[in-house]
């Protein structure tokens, strides 16, 4: 997307780019491409750590302020990045999560996917992460169940090393069209994130200057 972005890209050239980069596009497989709607309204946005993902929760662009609060996923490898990959292997420390949130966001994550699979039956990649995912234990449980809906919204915690934790809400907001999901992460009321979220946009500001 940064490059797109950078090219000022239209959709088509963007999808031309996407299959020399060997990513192919078909109503058969899930959808990659990040419209320039979508974009104009992710670059409004930017005051909250925000990550675009596919239909299979596949990390395809994250902001400056994302990185900031979470680490920088380009320090992994491209499947690596899958939230549920990170969610079910436990690959990011910094993510805070109680029991009843844990259960709670797995079943969402879980119940999402399987509306995708059943949405693109043939699409390898849903079927290769299926797989890889059903080496946990807690994803085969959670996958035996019939329950199908979108994920909508949860709640973290980022423990970050030098503000210390906050508490933000993630607001999903999907785009009907490319079947994206736009993840917006807003300060929790009555907390103090804001202003944590704040100092780390400075800091990056001025890495950036």
């Amino acid at each position: 997307m940064a490059l797109a972005r950078a090219l000022q890209l239209s959709d088509h050239e963007q999808a031309h780019l996407l299959r020399l980069a060997g990513h192919v596009v078909s109503p058969d497989r899930v959808p990659r491409l990040i419209p320039v709607s979508v974009r104009r309204v992710v670059d409004q946005l930017g005051a909250n750590p925000l990550s675009v993902y596919d239909a299979t929760w596949q990390l395809l662009h994250w902001n400056p302020l994302f990185t900031a609060t979470w680490g920088d996923p380009a320090r992994s490898g491209y499947e690596d990045r899958n939230a549920m990959i990170v969610q079910f292997e436990g690959r990011n420390p910094r993510v805070r999560q109680n029991a009843a949130e844990r259960a709670w966001f797995e079943q969402s994550l879980v119940a999402d996917l399987r509306t995708t699979a059943s949405r693109y039956p043939n699409d390898p990649d849903v079927a290769a992460l299926i797989e890889r995912l059903s080496r946990s234990a807690r994803f085969r449980e959670l996958w035996t169940q019939p329950t199908v809906a979108a994920h909508e919204s949860a709640h973290k915690i980022a423990v970050h090393p030098e503000v210390g934790e906050i508490a933000l809400d993630a607001n999903i907001l999907p785009t009907q069209d490319s079947d994206l999901r736009v993840v917006v992460l807003t300060a929790r009321p009555g907390t103090d994130a804001r202003s944590k979220l704040n100092r780390l946009a400075t800091a990056e500001a001025r890495k950036a200057g």
